[in-house]
């Protein structure tokens, strides 16, 4: 592991050009370690084993913003809480803070599940399309309709999604997960393990949504029907369970049978 210089001029923990000094691993800040690259507190890198840096003690909002700025990828609190040396309780405060000056600006803070990103206002799309030279991803109705469903209803499967819409959608569904507007999220418990789909990061960018909670309220009617979906899936998964239960039964008491 490289010594790590920090965008203030510091220097993180590391080998000392890449070498240990006189045959003892030194860290970038000064600090020996043993022979296995391990410093005093004796706290290890996951990912090489090497002993990280005192934790922050503190999460300011601007040091959030910048963390959240320069990663590449959505960071869970966990992960930001471990970076800073901070409790979950600060990293939620501190997040709730950034989310309020942010409201604002040309950048906002969204949300999905445990993890948080930076993106760009809404507001500012068509300009940052003209800049980029390209245009939103247009999409047709039927997209529009499946992904709608897929928001409201996750997670889902397409055998829920095809009873709703009363057509085929694989074609469709497969579409929104190739532009990763819909995310598969893992598998039901029902027969097949069908996969069950999902909305994520690029849903709430494409959009405008700092969450899944600021999604528009649907309309009595449709309501009802996501609703009663719902009810009849549950009782579908019901009616398996119960005949697995009852197939499984049968082989014993057959298999009782023929060892008494």
């Amino acid at each position: 592991m490289g010594t790590d210089r920090r965008a203030d001029g510091g220097i993180g923990a590391g080998w000392v050009n890449d070498e240990p000094v006189n045959g003892v691993p030194v860290f970038g800040d000064g600090r020996e370690g043993d022979s296995n690259g391990v410093g005093p507190e004796g706290a290890l890198y996951p990912e090489d084993g090497f002993t990280a840096p005192p934790p922050a003690a503190e999460l300011t909002e601007p040091q959030l913003e910048a963390l959240l700025f320069v990663a590449e990828r959505p960071l869970s609190r966990r992960e930001i809480a471990a970076s800073a040396g901070v409790d979950r309780a600060t990293v939620d405060a501190r997040l709730g803070d950034l989310e309020i000056s942010l409201r604002n600006r040309g950048i906002r803070l969204i949300s999905s599940g445990d993890q948080v990103e930076l993106v760009t206002a809404p507001e500012a799309g068509s300009l940052i399309a003209r800049y980029v030279g390209s245009d939103a991803i247009r999409l047709s109705q039927a997209s529009l309709e499946t992904l709608a469903i897929i928001a409201y209803r996750q997670p889902v499967t397409k055998a829920v999604i095809e009873r709703i819409r009363g057509v085929d959608s694989d074609y469709t569904v497969r579409a929104l997960v190739h532009r990763r507007l819909a995310l598969e999220l893992g598998r039901a418990e029902g027969p097949g393990r069908p996969i069950l789909y999902g909305t994520g990061f690029d849903f709430l960018e494409r959009f405008g949504r700092t969450s899944l909670d600021d999604l528009p309220a649907l309309d009595a009617e449709v309501a009802g029907r996501l609703a009663a979906e719902l009810a009849d899936e549950a009782r579908v998964a019901n009616e398996a369970h119960v005949a697995d239960e009852a197939e499984g039964a049968q082989v014993l008491e057959a298999d009782a049978t023929a060892h008494p």
